[in-house]
């Protein structure tokens, strides 16, 4: 693993956080895929769209919520991904879906930068858990 050590997660950008949550949660995804048999690459990427959208990310961090599955920490975290400013949207969803989405990436960020490994897995479980139940697939 590279080194971290001068990175500090707690006063990061909510943004940055998001950057790195961002690419962390797609490894997982795809990892998770690849372990259900799905190998064929449109397939592959069709099936992760379904886990990394804004739309499904944000459907976590509301359910993250709802669930109390958070700490006090973890909330603060997720409030402050979710009322970072980015200046720009994408153009397939709207703005609070794109705030709760950022906000799902930077929680998953803050815990990968603070080296927090088993609970940052612990929620990615839980939002794999959460997708597939929304869509009624089997769990592996």
């Amino acid at each position: 693993m590279l080194q971290t050590e001068n990175i500090d997660a707690k006063q990061l950008n909510s943004l940055a956080l998001a950057y790195m949550g961002d690419a962390v949660y797609e490894i997982y995804i795809r990892q998770h895929l690849l372990s259900l048999g799905s190998v064929r690459p449109n397939q592959l990427h069709n099936k992760a769209k379904g886990y990394v959208s804004a739309k499904a990310q944000s459907k976590v961090a509301h359910a993250f919520i709802e669930n109390d599955c958070l700490s006090e920490e973890e909330v603060a975290v997720l409030k402050r991904g979710r009322n970072a400013k980015s200046g720009t949207v994408p153009k397939n969803t709207d703005v609070q879906t794109y705030r709760y989405s950022t906000a799902f990436e930077a929680l998953i960020g803050y815990h990968y930068l603070l080296r927090n490994q088993q609970r940052m897995e612990e929620l990615i479980t839980l939002a794999i858990s959460f997708i597939e139940g929304e869509k009624g697939e089997q769990k592996s």
